[in-house]
Parts: structure tokens; sequence; C-alpha cells
């Protein structure tokens, strides 16, 4: 019987290429492996680390990080489209192009929390000026360098890099292989050259390459072709990862893209001819054709900081920004935060603030404690980015007319003009959503899944049998379990806490139990197909997307002692979350056309799930607790939106907030808090009828208030 099945299954199992097989075995499984168990155990992932920063991190924030974003003139940088010298020198002076960097090389070894935390104030500057520390300590080689570069690579490339002596970018993308990265048409020959010294002839065009314009040195992705079988790996020898100086000739760069017309450094890079040694493979020649494994991992660990550092500090300016002038702005005698329907979007803006730090800190432990969590740095790149897509648009509402006019006083506006970029790059969302998320996790995460199909790959019969009685124990027992979860609504699931937040990982048990049933029939009856049915891959990465996200917000309550004023937040966040549960599910039901088992899933099951939902939206009453916590000063706030950089308009803000709060409780504060009110809620206006933020104009301020508009 098990040599039968065996047989079929050879024919129903996709195939997969070199480079599809790279990408899943990218990285280790974390967090993400337990809700794929269907059995989640919560005490050992309230044990998973949720670090802090230490004193010389927070110190580093405070004094080079503040300091250089007050050198930045974001006007000035938007004008020029690049940054001055003295910011340049500064940079240098302080390595931050060498965050991560073992001392030992001129770096400062910082905690990835540390890094992701720096880039995230950056951002609250200047993108410009986030760019060009971002990249060299992230998607640049030094990564690459440390993890598989030759000794003599690093002794001399990773100094340079510290210090700032070379700035880098990293070329992979091109105007036929996007997501499909793998299909990279540059192109490399080897061959000998003087001497008999191995040398490659490299040929390629990329585009959208971060910091190309101004790159000293490219980390080029390319395949090579050997016709001589010189290094003994047949004539195609796959993806490789070279280091190529911008100086030498046939390189091409210093054109540059237009992204949103946000100013930072992004352009093509193209190459003619251009020779060189072959000991500038990274890792040298052994490592010829394993560029792709490279990438994939770089790419693991990568996700989880960078990107997710930008959209959080964003998040985190727009709920400082929001919950002030939302006190600040008063429209028929009373402030705008009063009325319920601005109350919805400060809800969502404190509730998702709260959760997508505790998510990115949660992460970066991770990374810190020596994983790569593949899956989940996908995972948290796409929710975290999207997140901060919608709570810009969200800030754009509350700000109405103060949103939209650009200048100075703007607090907003770039957070909403910039946010395709991030769900743009490391990965298009559509694609990390529907291919990465749940693909790689089905295959890499599933406790048996993957075991199985690689014994039907290589026909092994007794290890197939063993692999597939697990799977059927596993698949039975989470039957079961969804079935008395459903049935008890969660009720009949252990908790590793008491006290009010207890109920949520009743439900989170619930979630995962159903979430790893419908994982299985869908292995099971879709099997192939399920690598191109992107609407079901994408539900199933929604619904792991928010079990995590939620149980990371309960990590982050109980890591901060279980703090009494932050259970609004909490409630929201998980309320929002399940509701986002519920929504996959939903789908998953609705759409589940499977055979055999698809008729089960979209009527009775689907029935039942309505009668006895894992969640829905949040309440009226827990959004005006959680928008509340925007619209009062104090530590609460502060927490919530700790290190992002106050410039001056926001510390104006900031002002006319606490005296109109103070205010009420002490009325000799009413004339000085409406004149700081007055002078808060101005815009930018420019003089001439063709003035644009470009030209060099200085901005006056038209106070004069419309006798015909009203608005926010």
């Amino acid at each position: 019987m098990f040599a039968l099945l065996l047989r079929a299954l050879e024919k129903a199992v996709p195939e997969m290429s070199e480079t599809e097989r790279a990408a899943l075995e990218a990285g280790d499984v974390w967090i993400d492996g337990a809700f794929f168990s269907g059995r989640p155990d919560f005490r050992a992932l309230l044990a998973e680390p949720y670090p802090g920063l230490t004193e010389e991190e927070q110190a580093f924030l405070d004094g080079p990080v503040e300091a250089v974003c007050r050198l930045v003139d974001p006007a000035e940088v938007e004008r020029t489209r690049r940054l001055s010298p003295e910011v340049w020198a500064f940079l240098r002076e302080h390595r931050f192009f060498g965050l991560g960097l073992p001392e030992r090389y001129g770096g400062h070894e910082l905690s990835a929390l540390a890094q992701s935390t720096i880039f995230g104030k950056l951002a609250t500057r200047s993108a410009a000026l986030s760019t060009v520390v971002v990249i060299p300590n992230s998607v640049g080689p030094g990564e690459l360098l440390l993890d598989v570069g030759t000794e003599a690579q690093r002794e001399h490339y990773l100094p340079r890099l510290a210090r700032g002596d070379e700035i880098p970018c990293f070329a992979l993308t091109e105007p036929h292989a996007g997501s499909d990265a793998a299909s990279i048409r540059s192109r490399g020959t080897l061959f000998r050259g003087a001497g008999g010294k191995l040398e490659i002839r490299l040929d390629w065009d990329k585009r959208y390459i971060t910091l190309a314009p101004i790159a000293t040195l490219i980390g080029l992705a390319f395949r090579l072709f050997d016709p001589e079988n010189l290094l003994g790996k047949g004539e195609d020898v796959g993806i490789t990862c070279a280091l190529v100086p911008a100086s030498l000739p046939g390189v091409e760069i210093g054109e540059v893209h237009d992204p949103m017309g946000i100013p930072f450094s992004n352009g093509p890079t193209r190459g003619r001819g251009v020779v060189i040694s072959a000991d500038e493979i990274i890792g040298g020649t052994a490592q010829a054709g394993r560029g792709w494994q490279m990438l994939m991992e770089a790419l693991s660990g990568g996700r989880a900081i960078s990107l997710p550092a930008g959209a959080v500090a964003g998040a985190k300016r727009i709920a400082r920004v929001t919950g002030a002038y939302s006190v600040v702005r008063q429209q028929f005698g009373i402030s705008i935060g009063r009325f319920e329907g601005v109350e919805e979007p400060l809800a969502r803006i404190a509730g998702c603030t709260y959760l997508m730090e505790a998510a990115r800190v949660f992460t970066c432990g991770a990374v810190d404690h020596g994983h790569r969590p593949s899956v989940i740095s996908a995972l948290m790149k796409y929710n975290q980015t999207e997140l901060v897509r919608r709570l810009a648009g969200d800030g754009m509402d509350v700000l109405g007319g103060a949103g939209i006019c650009r200048g100075p006083r703007n607090l907003i506006a770039d957070a909403w003009i910039g946010s395709p970029i991030g769900i743009t790059v490391e990965g298009a969302n559509i694609l990390t959503r529907t291919l990465i998320v749940f693909g790689q996790g089905a295959m890499r995460c599933h406790p048996h899944v993957h075991a199985l199909l690689e014994a039907v790959r290589r026909g092994d019969l007794p290890v197939f049998r063993q692999a597939l009685l697990r799977q059927t124990w596993h698949a039975a027992r989470n039957v079961v379990r969804a079935k008395l979860f459903g049935l008890s609504g969660g009720w009949l699931a252990g908790s590793p806490v008491a006290g009010p937040t207890a109920r949520y990982y009743r439900r989170l048990a619930w979630a995962a139990a159903r979430f790893a049933v419908l994982v299985d029939l869908a292995i099971v009856f879709l099997g192939r197909r399920l690598k191109f049915r992107g609407k079901i891959t994408g539900r199933f990465a929604d619904v792991l997307s928010w079990m995590v996200l939620g149980f990371a917000a309960l990590r982050r309550y109980e890591a901060e002692g279980r703090r009494p004023e932050d259970l609004p937040l909490v409630d929201w966040s998980l309320e929002h979350a399940f509701g986002r549960i519920q929504e996959g599910f939903d789908g998953l039901f609705q759409n589940f056309d499977a055979p055999l088992v698809g008729w089960f899933v979209r009527g009775p099951w689907r029935w039942w799930a309505r009668l006895r939902p894992i969640g829905s939206a949040p309440s009226d009453r827990q959004g005006a607790a959680a928008a509340a916590v925007l619209r009062r000063p104090g530590a609460q706030r502060e927490r919530l939106t700790e290190n992002i950089f106050i410039p001056e308009a926001l510390a104006a803000l900031e002002r006319a907030f606490e005296l109109t709060v103070a205010s009420k409780d002490d009325p000799s504060l009413a004339a000085q808090a409406a004149a700081a009110r007055d002078e808060a809620i101005q815009v930018d206006s420019f003089s001439g009828p063709s003035a644009t933020l470009h030209e060099e104009r200085e901005p006056c301020v038209d106070a004069t208030p419309s006798p015909i508009l009203v608005t926010s």
C-alpha cells in the first residue's frame, strides 16, 4: 500500500528548481514552526527573548544619531537631492557605515535591535539620510563578506566599508528579472588572463539599485559561465556574487531614478566588458555558483531589520503627530479628536503602533540570538510596510489640509508619499504574501511535510512510511483539537498566564489548530496546484501573519511587566488581529475548491465557523480607550513613540498639545495655549503662482483662515 501511494505521490509533487530549493532552505525555522504545528507551546514562546537597548546603544542613539539628524536639512536635501559634505563627514567620523561590523574591522558591533532602532530614527528625519546608512549595513556586501568572504576579502574591504571609504550597493534587479530574480541575464565569462590568472569578463544591466549613483563598490549578482571548465563545475556554474570597483573601465553609473520624488539615491548601473579577478567572487572561487544561496541567506535575516525599522518608526511618528494634532486642532468649539469619526483612525494608529513595535523588537531579538527566520522575516517586511501604508492614510485623514500642503511644517506627507517604496523593495509585497510567507512556510515550517516530500523525491520507501504515519497522527490530532476548541469557543485550550490576557492565548491556540487542519487539507488535496493559487496561499499567509503579530503584542505586554495602562492597546491589538484572522479563514472557507473535501469546507465547516467565529473587529469602546492614549501627554505616550526624531515643527505641535491639555485644569494657561495652537496649526505657503518646493524661496506663513472651507 505504501509503495503504491509513494508512486502516486511522485507524480503529484511539484517540480522544484535549484533556485527554489535554495530559497526554501534559506534561513531557519523560529516561532513560525510552532503555529504550523497546530500546537504552539506558549510557555516556550514566552521564554523567547524580548530584548532592550544597552546603555551604550541608547547613548549612541541620543548622541551621534540625534546629532546627525539635526545636521540634515530635509528641505535642502529635497532641493539638491544629496546630503551635505558636513553630513557625510559626520557619518564617516562616527562610523555609521559599520554599525553591525565587528570592532576588529572598525565597526560598532551593535545588536540587530540597535541597528533597527537607529535606522528608524534616521528615517523619521530624512529618507536620504536613512538610506545611505541602511544599505551598507544591510543589503550591502558587508554581511556576505562576514558570512562567506575569504579572510583576505574581509581584511581589505570591511575596514574600508566601516570607515565609509567605500560606499557599496548591491545590484540584483534587472529589466527582465524582478521578483523572479533567479532569471537574471547579467553574465560573467571565466577565462585565463595574463600570467594564467583566472579572470571574469562581465556584462550587466541593472536597475532600481539603491546607492548605485554614488557607489564606489558594487556587489554584483550574475550568472557565471566557464566554457573551459576551469573550475571543474561545468560550463554553467550558476548565479554568483562578486565585488566590482565602480572605477573599473566599462562600468556605467551616475544616472538616477526618481522614486516617488523622495530624494534618496537610486538608479541603474551597467557594465560592458568589465574584467575582474576571479578572487573578487565573494568567498573566492569555492563559492562560485552559490550566489543565490548567499542572497537568500542574507535576506532571511535582513528583511527582519531594515524595512520594518522604517515602517515602525513611521508609525510612531504618525501616532505622535496625529495624537497631538487631534487635541490642538479645534472645530465647532472642541478638539477634533473628540469626534468619533476621528477617533476611529486614532485607535488604529495607536493599536497598530503598539503591535508593530512589539513585532519589531521580538523579531530583532531572534536575530540577535542567532536565528535567521526566513519566513518570519518575509512576514514582518510584508506586514509592517502594509500597516504603515494604512496608518499613513489614516494620518492624512486626521490632518486634512495640514497633511496635503508640503513644506517644513508638514509632518506626515513624506510617510504617505514614500509608503509604496517600502512595499516594493526587497521582495514586492504581493509576491511576499502569496509565495514566500505561506509557500516557503508550508514547506519549511510544517513539522512533517518537508521530510515527506523529500522521501517522495528520493523514492525512499522506509522514510516515506515513517513520515506518512507521523503526518497522519499530526493531522488527526489537530482535527480533534480544532473541533474541541471550536465547540468551546477556545475555552478548552490552555493559557500560560492568568488574568485579562489569558483568553487571547486560548483563542490563538484555537486559531492555530484550525490553521493546521486547513494547511494539511490544502497540501494533500490541492498538491502542486497550490503553488499557483495565490488567493488561497495569500489568505493562509494572512492568518499566519496575524497569529504571529498578535502573539508579539502579548509577548511585549509580558516583557514590559504587564503595565495596566497598556491593556487598552493590548486589547485593541488582539481583537484587531483576531478580526483579521477570521477574515482570512472566511476567505479560505468560501473559496476552498479542493477535490473531495472542498464541498465540506465550503459548506458545513464554513457554516459552523460563522456560528463560532474566532474574532471580529475591536469594539467602539475598545477603540475609544486605545485612541485616548494618543490624546494624553505622559510616560505611556512617550514609550509608545520613543526613539524618533522630533523636528522643530513637531516640537511646536507638542508644546501646543501639552499647553492645551494643561489649560483644562489651569485656566491661567488658556491664552498661552490658544497662541500655541494658532502657531501649531499653520501650514506653509510659497510666493508666486509657479513656486515649488524645489525652488530657492523662503516659505511664508499665510495665517488667514478660510471663510468657506472647514477642514481638520
